[in-house]
């Protein structure tokens, strides 16, 4: 695999993950790139979006229990490597916590952000932006 994913087109893609991982995701998200409408299709199939339930006056938001397993474990694993390799994702990380978030919250929060980042870049060939995926704070002032 260490040999392998390297020569394929989509790993200069996204630096993020590493090797293996990054070879889980690609493995699981397929080579059809018309497979997902829209990066939240994605998201849901990962299980890195959220489900909200509102019915009158009460209203819940959870994590999604049906989702494919295997890319969801190897989106826990790059959303806990992300926050030491990246400053936007430890930033954006604990933004969440500060927000109120449990760990794995705001782990799936910091999951679903790269996820939506890696569609993008997929869909439209370009590199990964780490200021554009996750600004820091005062990336986010200044803009």
């Amino acid at each position: 695999m260490a040999e392998a994913f390297p020569q394929h087109p989509d790993a200069e893609v996204f630096p993020g993950p590493g090797v293996h991982p990054g070879a889980r995701v690609l493995a699981e998200m397929g080579d059809d790139r018309q497979r997902f409408v829209d990066a939240r299709s994605l998201k849901a199939y990962a299980g890195a979006s959220p489900i909200t339930r509102a019915s009158g006056k009460k209203s819940s938001v959870t994590r999604r229990w049906v989702k494919n397993d295997r890319l969801n474990h190897v989106g826990y694993l790059w959303a806990f490597s992300a926050p030491n390799a990246s400053p936007g994702a430890r930033a954006h990380y604990r933004k969440r916590r500060d927000h109120g978030d449990w760990h794995a919250s705001a782990q799936r929060n910091v999951f679903d952000r790269l996820l939506g980042q890696l569609y993008h870049c997929l869909q439209h060939g370009a590199r990964f932006d780490e200021a554009m995926a996750l600004p820091t704070a005062a990336e986010a002032l200044a803009a």
